[in-house]
């Protein structure tokens, strides 16, 4: 197996303080590398399409909810992660793009809810299928069958950390 940076990096940490175990680096330092090239490989992908990192995680909160593609903005806070304020600043974004429309919620008078339109649907339809090039790409050196576990492995790591209903990207 070919030597890495974090190799290096590990192995002179224990040079330099032999008296620390820091085999966690050997694990977290390599997620942090990828996670870093996945946020190259989707800001590619997005900017391809003309989308932010943003606007394609409230696109695709929208597509994933299924036909007729709409949420209320406190689900959609719910879905990304972000405050209500900012969620507004987002969909009016959105709406200025065409992306999204804001409808009246029939089962809340008070209430509205977003709206994918057919351009936003093509938007996010387009960019996720180049994203997941981008993806299958970072994990070409990868069988298969060692990606199944490989996920596993961080959905045990990442699991005590996700509250149900969580979701991002």
């Amino acid at each position: 197996m070919p030597e890495d940076d974090v190799d290096r990096i590990v192995s002179a940490w224990r040079r330099e303080r032999p008296d620390l175990d820091v085999s966690p680096l050997e694990i977290l330092s390599r997620v942090s590398r990828l996670a870093r090239r996945l946020d190259l490989a989707r800001g590619a992908a997005f900017s391809e399409h003309g989308l932010d990192g943003w606007e394609f995680d409230v696109l695709s909160a929208l597509r994933r909810a299924g036909a007729p593609y709409e949420l209320s903005p406190g689900q959609l806070v719910a879905e990304t992660l972000v405050t209500s304020g900012t969620m507004t600043n987002r969909v009016d974004r959105l709406l200025q793009r065409g992306f999204v429309e804001r409808h009246p919620d029939p089962r809340d008078r008070r209430g509205v809810l977003v709206r994918l339109t057919k351009d936003g649907i093509r938007a996010v339809d387009n960019a996720l299928d180049d994203l997941l090039g981008h993806e299958r790409e970072l994990l070409a050196e990868l069988p298969t069958a060692e990606r199944a576990d490989l996920a596993g492995r961080l959905r045990t790591l990442l699991a005590p950390f996700e509250q149900p209903g969580q979701q991002g990207g």
